[in-house]
């Protein structure tokens, strides 16, 4: 009974904590748009957070704490939280935020996350994790090499599962594309065809259209009005999209504007792949669906019939030798 109390108590507690990630990245956002739109009110009075030092994406004096602070002595626990956020940003700046940066973009950036919250939960579940395994190995009284086996198990799985999460994340985001990708380079087409300018067609598609590929466009169009080429835009599409096919997308259309190519005819052709490419996929499915009915049907209907057919038989041969 104790051992399911400790687990119920395990996973409301992890799905607590998923909340207040949320809630204080909302709270986040919320105040970096409002320095942001009183950053010149501020510096007319010399309040900005360049001249005192403070992060705008750490709480202020002032501001509503997130909810977990008001369960708790805020004014002793606060200071200490903002300090470890600090030393914790510090410690993986450089290249190493960047690859996590690039892997939560490519995910579809779960849950809102920045490489700081990911990393801080990494560490939250090598710790975590390990203390829950060796509990439960005290709880069920195993010996000592198996609970220090539950421990390690604990361990690996803290280190495994945010990878595997991501990894999983993009490979789905990457087959939501790949289904989406025909009607898109229609759209292009058809809004090119009719006189619309690339960026103008873009647009259209952003407007029209919901999904992965609209998401990445609309932030490639964002982009290119923030002061980025019509190439550095298209690359970071490229990058955030995991997909051979939109790789060979964005380097027929960087190319067709270097040479001065029409991006018409490109993208027909593109399109005319893509359609054979989704046709020849269909087909190796529908191949390969003939082996993989194989498996349920020896293992699960065969039996089955088997003993259908062939109890009555057997029953009737036993009580027949029975007499």
């Amino acid at each position: 009974m104790m051992m399911y109390l400790f687990f119920f108590l395990s996973v409301t507690l992890l799905i607590y904590t998923l909340f207040i990630f949320n809630d204080e990245r909302k709270q986040r956002i919320k105040r970096r748009l409002s320095f942001y739109m009183n950053n010149e009110q501020g510096m007319e009075h010399g309040s900005g957070w360049e001249q005192d030092g403070e992060d705008p994406a750490l709480p202020k004096e002032g501001t509503k704490p997130p909810l977990w602070f008001a369960a708790l002595p805020g004014r002793l626990i606060r200071p200490l939280w903002i300090g470890f956020k600090r030393s914790f940003r510090r410690s993986i700046l450089g290249v190493k935020e960047a690859k996590i940066d690039l892997k939560l973009l490519q995910a579809g950036v779960p849950y809102g996350m920045t490489p700081f919250d990911y990393r801080l939960l990494q560490v939250s579940l090598c710790v975590v994790l390990p203390i829950l395994g060796g509990a439960y190995g005290i709880m069920l009284k195993v010996s000592l090499g198996a609970e220090l086996l539950l421990i390690a198990a604990g361990f690996l799985m803290a280190v495994f599962i945010p990878p595997l999460y991501l990894r999983g994340r993009i490979k789905k985001r990457a087959y939501l594309a790949l289904r989406e990708l025909p009607d898109v380079l229609d759209l292009l087409t058809v809004s090119l065809e009719a006189g619309l300018g690339f960026d103008s067609a873009l647009s259209k598609l952003v407007s029209k259209k919901r999904g992965v590929l609209a998401t990445e466009f609309g932030r490639c169009l964002e982009e290119i009005r923030l002061g980025k080429t019509r190439r550095e835009a298209l690359i970071g599409v490229r990058e955030r999209i995991v997909l051979n096919e939109m790789r060979s997308l964005i380097n027929s259309i960087l190319q067709a504007e270097k040479l001065g190519i029409g991006l018409v005819q490109v993208l027909r052709v593109q399109s005319l792949e893509v359609r054979d490419q989704r046709k020849q996929r269909a087909e190796e499915a529908a191949m390969k669906a003939p082996i993989k009915i194989l498996f349920p049907l020896v293992l699960f209907i065969f039996p089955s019939l088997f003993i259908i057919l062939l109890g009555p038989v057997v029953i009737q041969f036993l009580e027949t030798f029975g007499k």
